[in-house]
């Protein structure tokens, strides 16, 4: 069975919190993962259910990931930044995954404002080869967030997203380039309410089928 283990990451602020999942066979493992969580204000954690079935998905994909708590949730020390500092503590994330995997490519991937805050992070670091947008906010925060990212993307989301519709949300992903793919959940809302396992299959499935930076992870 995959092992779970509680991390406190040294932090500038003092200290994040994380949890990180280890797969069966590490020593198999071709990609490591960090998953980054929605609002703080709104009520946001590692332990979200979108974060949770997102970081399953890529772990049941034979990856380590790692997830944590921006600063002033949970145990993380600091306070609600309004995005600046919650970029840093990013940084600070993908430092401790590349220490502990230094062999490894990394994927970023961001719920909400996860996305918002870690995609552009993740895009200008060279050891992140691939990002994963899921509920990505078009319509309040995002903007021209990605228009110059060439890395392979995957941006995955619910039909009825009240803070990114069908129409804002194509109209951005129409600006940012190539590669990249689309997976819209039938019905689902912001939340994946009742959609948890299509979100899942959803990020599975773009890895199996061979779309990702490293081709099939079957």
């Amino acid at each position: 069975m995959a092992q779970l283990q509680t991390l406190d990451i040294q932090a500038p602020h003092g200290m994040l919190e994380g949890l990180l999942r280890l797969p069966d066979n590490q020593e198999q493992a071709r990609m490591a993962a960090l998953v980054c969580h929605p609002h703080p204000i709104g009520g946001g954690t590692m332990h979200n259910k979108v974060v949770f079935r997102v970081a399953q998905a890529l772990g049941d994909l034979g990856m380590p990931v790692l997830r944590f708590n921006f600063r002033g949730v949970g145990r993380s020390t600091g306070a609600f930044d309004e995005g600046r500092g919650e970029a840093d503590d990013v940084r600070t994330a993908l430092d401790e995954l590349a220490r502990r995997f230094p062999a490894l490519p990394l994927c970023l991937a961001g719920f909400s404002f996860g996305s918002w805050v870690g995609l552009p992070v993740g895009c200008a670091d060279e050891r992140v080869r691939q990002l994963i947008g899921v509920g990505v906010p078009v319509a309040t925060l995002m903007s021209d967030v990605l228009t110059g990212c060439v890395k392979h993307k995957l941006i995955v989301q619910g039909e009825q997203d009240q803070y990114g519709g069908a129409e804002q949300l194509r109209a951005w992903f129409e600006r940012i380039p190539e590669p990249k793919q689309l997976a819209i959940v039938p019905a689902a809302d912001h939340f994946f309410l009742n959609q948890q396992s299509q979100l899942y299959q959803a990020v599975y499935d773009y890895f199996a089928a061979g779309h990702s930076v490293l081709g099939s992870f079957m």
